[in-house]
């Protein structure tokens, strides 16, 4: 069955900078577009980042463009996202998603999400 398994969250102080992974199973990887989706506490989920299937496009919302990156490795059905420069209001639970969801209206219609990863940024 489809798999989605993040990893890489933690603490980290504001300024630094932090890896996220997620390995992905039960689906042809390199044939989906792939997204970061993020939940703050008290808040609702909130578009991070969308990477196309073989990573030549890439988008990202104002509010981490220029400090995260996402990228992915097919052979290894895996997807990043790498966050730098990381402020207080980045603290979150960070799920991958399959497909290109960058609108809250198609989040819904994702069909597999991963179960998070805890990302805290605090001094």
């Amino acid at each position: 069955q489809v798999q989605l398994v993040e990893s890489g969250g933690g603490l980290v102080q504001p300024g630094g900078s932090l890896r996220l992974s997620c390995a992905a199973s039960g689906f042809t990887f390199s044939s989906s577009s792939m997204t970061w989706v993020r939940q703050a506490p008290g808040k609702g989920l909130e578009w991070v980042s969308t990477i196309n299937n073989d990573g030549t496009y890439t988008h990202y919302a104002d509010s981490v463009k220029g400090r995260f990156s996402i990228s992915r490795d097919n052979a290894k059905s895996t997807l990043s996202l790498e966050m730098k420069r990381m402020k207080s209001e980045d603290t979150a639970v960070y799920y991958c998603v399959r497909g290109d969801v960058r609108a809250a209206s198609q989040f819904d219609e994702a069909d597999f999400w991963g179960t998070g990863t805890q990302v805290d940024v605090s001094s």
